[in-house]
C-alpha cells in the first residue's frame, strides 16, 4: 500500500490529466471490496442492519474517502487525511481480526483500510488538497462531535462503535490508556498529538501564508 501510494501520488503530480481516472479507480476499489463483503455476509446469513452502519471511525473515513475521490473538496480531504493517518493506520497495526492470510476477511480488511490510506495521500499530496491552518484543531473538534453522535447511537441500540462502551477483545493501544472511561479521554489526547504530527509537513507553508497576510 505504501508503494501504491507513492506511485499514484507521483503519477497524478506528473500527469494531472490522469487524476480523474486514478480517483475513480480508488473509489471503485473501495466500493467493490465493500460490496464483496456485504455479498458474502448476505450469503452466510450474518448481514444485519447494525453491520452496515458506517459509524466506526475507519468506516466513516471510508465513506468520506469515496465521496471526496468522486467530488474532491479541500475540507473533506483534510478529514480523510487525519482520520486515515491516525485511526486507519492504528487499525492496520493492531487489527481486531481473528483471521490470517489468505482468508478473504484478512484481504478485505487490509485492502479497504489500505485503499483509504492511499486515497488520503493521493488527495493531499497528489491533488494538492492540503490541510489549511488550524487543521489539527478542526479535526479534533469534528472527531469529538462524531464520537458524541456515535455514543448516543451506542446507548440507543446497545452497540459498541468506536469502542466507546468497552475495549476490544484483542490487545490494542487502548489497553495502555487506562480503564473505561479514562481511555476515551486519553485516546482523545493521543488523537490531538497525532493530528499535530500529521500536520507537520504543512506548517512551513502555513507560516509563509501568515507572513504574506
Amino acid at each position: 500500500m505504501a508503494l501504491l501510494a507513492l506511485a499514484l501520488v507521483a503519477l497524478v503530480r506528473a500527469r494531472p490529466g490522469l487524476s480523474p481516472a486514478v480517483r475513480c479507480a480508488l473509489a471503485a476499489g473501495i466500493v467493490v471490496l465493500v460490496a464483496f463483503e456485504l455479498a458474502v455476509a448476505a450469503r452466510e446469513g450474518w448481514l444485519g442492519w447494525k453491520t452496515v452502519l458506517p459509524l466506526e471511525l475507519c468506516d466513516a473515513a471510508m465513506v468520506l474517502a469515496v465521496i471526496t475521490l468522486l467530488a474532491p473538496r479541500r475540507a473533506a480531504a483534510e478529514m480523510v487525511y487525519f482520520w486515515a493517518g491516525s485511526g486507519t493506520v492504528l487499525a492496520m497495526l493492531t487489527p481486531e481480526l481473528p483471521w490470517e492470510f489468505p482468508r478473504w476477511e484478512f484481504v478485505v480488511f487490509f485492502g479497504l483500510h489500505g485503499l483509504v490510506l492511499v486515497a488520503a495521500l493521493v488527495l493531499v499530496f497528489g491533488l494538492g488538497l492540503r490541510p489549511g491552518p488550524g487543521a489539527p484543531w478542526r479535526a479534533v473538534l469534528i472527531t469529538a462531535a462524531w464520537a458524541a453522535f456515535v455514543g448516543l447511537v451506542n446507548l440507543a441500540i446497545g452497540t459498541n462503535f468506536m469502542y466507546l462502551r468497552h475495549k476490544p477483545v484483542v490487545v490494542t493501544p487502548l489497553d495502555w490508556m487506562g480503564p473505561w472511561p479514562v481511555y476515551i479521554g486519553t485516546s482523545a489526547a493521543v488523537a490531538l498529538v497525532l493530528f499535530h504530527l500529521l500536520a507537520l509537513p504543512f506548517r512551513r507553508e502555513w507560516r509563509e501564508a501568515r507572513g504574506k497576510a
